[in-house]
């Protein structure tokens, strides 16, 4: 049956939604409204929704996924074990087919490894390879192996004849932190150690799972990962700094800035700039999206502390937690006056404001009293002449 229509897109008469509805648990229009959302957050209309929500109903799109784990804590994975839209067994089980994953396969030892073997084979060109963890290169790569291959051995072979590469995560990203200074295993992101190759980056420590499952939809709908930046991020959802979409950018234009934990400001809500809010140069959608689907300030600033970057190269793990950011935008302005001055109404610079208003709005009615003086005698000389006249 066909179910949805617009004038550039029907669905396929085999589409059953009924099936969809049973597998999701979910009723059709809560799952039509989710791939509109989705695809609303790819800047992109209708249409899309539509062949979204075909290519989840059509279990031939969903791709085979090889996840690899180098230098990390897990905390990527960790997060979209807690995602809910949709809730990871829907994904492994409905958007994609998870033939290997270090950390959640159910088997162990020689016989997973010859299992990830023969899925790289049997799907040469149309695997996804997913990266999580930092790939360690100092002395060959020993400082992280699984089954007697290195990192780095690993990552390169599953790279060979992937369809695409995600790497989910800071760490596998740029190095997170594992390649802090003085980074003695030569921590590195699939990125550098994969020259020449395409790889979409999700930073973030953890990342936001609803940026990798994004993503993956984006790549089940159209066999191709969405429009990146320079450094591998989609647009989507890294094109904007956390400072331009944070509930807290009023009280940064106005001055109005918490000086330390617990004080007036830090209670008020103001901005944490000055306790080292790296927000001003990180890109991310965490404003947005905030975390863990229970709405209510869910993230870090959300909850009283400040961004410290961990999205962002040469921010997260490189710089103090609390050093002030470097603001890519603009800095408060300086028209308006501090919060001190805001408070005091006397203070010179609230009186000099004043004065400058005071004299525009004189100007102005001095103007209008010297017009309307002209008017008048123009006025009167008129009348005047029409009397002599008569």
């Amino acid at each position: 049956m066909i179910v949805a229509k617009d004038s550039n897109f029907s669905f396929d008469a085999s589409t059953d939604f009924a099936a969809i509805e049973q597998r999701l648990g979910v009723s059709r229009r809560t799952f039509l409204k989710f791939c509109t959302g989705v695809a609303a957050s790819f800047g992109l209309g209708t249409k899309a929704a539509f062949a979204m929500a075909e290519a989840i109903a059509n279990p031939a799109k969903r791709p085979p996924v090889i996840w690899l784990h180098g230098q990390e804590c897990t905390g990527p994975t960790e997060s979209l074990l807690r995602s809910e839209q949709p809730t990871f067994e829907h994904l492994i089980l409905d958007l994609i087919s998870l033939d290997y994953h270090q950390t959640l396969d159910a088997g162990a030892g020689h016989r997973v490894e010859a299992v990830k073997r023969e899925a790289m084979e049997k799907y040469k060109g149309k695997y996804l390879l997913v990266v999580e963890g930092a790939i360690p290169l100092a002395q060959n790569g020993i400082f992280c192996k699984i089954g007697g291959q290195t990192m780095m051995d690993a990552t390169r072979e599953a790279a060979e004849n992937a369809a695409a590469i995600v790497a989910f995560g800071s760490c596998a990203s740029w190095g997170g932190v594992q390649s802090a200074a003085p980074n003695p295993t030569g921590a590195t992101g699939a990125p550098q150690f994969l020259k020449g190759k395409t790889v979409v980056t999700i930073p973030g420590c953890p990342p936001n799972p609803a940026n990798f499952l994004g993503t993956v939809l984006y790549f089940v709908t159209y066999g191709k990962l969405p429009p990146i930046d320079d450094k591998g991020r989609p647009k989507w959802a890294y094109s904007r700094l956390i400072h331009e979409n944070c509930y807290r950018r009023p009280h940064f234009d106005a001055g109005r800035f918490a000086t330390q934990f617990g004080d007036e400001g830090h209670r008020q809500g103001w901005c944490l700039y000055k306790l080292g809010c790296k927000g001003p140069e990180t890109y991310n959608n965490c404003p947005s999206l905030e975390y863990n689907n229970v709405g209510g300030g869910v993230w870090p600033i959300g909850v009283g502390h400040p961004c410290f970057g961990c999205s962002e190269q040469g921010t997260g793990f490189s710089k103090p937690m609390f050093s002030l950011a470097e603001v890519k935008t603009h800095t408060p302005p300086n028209a308006f006056p501090n919060i001190a001055d805001r408070q005091n109404p006397t203070s010179s610079t609230v009186v000099a404001a004043a004065a400058v208003a005071g004299a525009a709005v004189g100007a102005f009615l001095g103007a209008t009293a010297v017009a309307g003086k002209k008017l008048d005698g123009k006025q009167a000389e008129a009348s005047q002449s029409a009397d002599k006249g008569a």
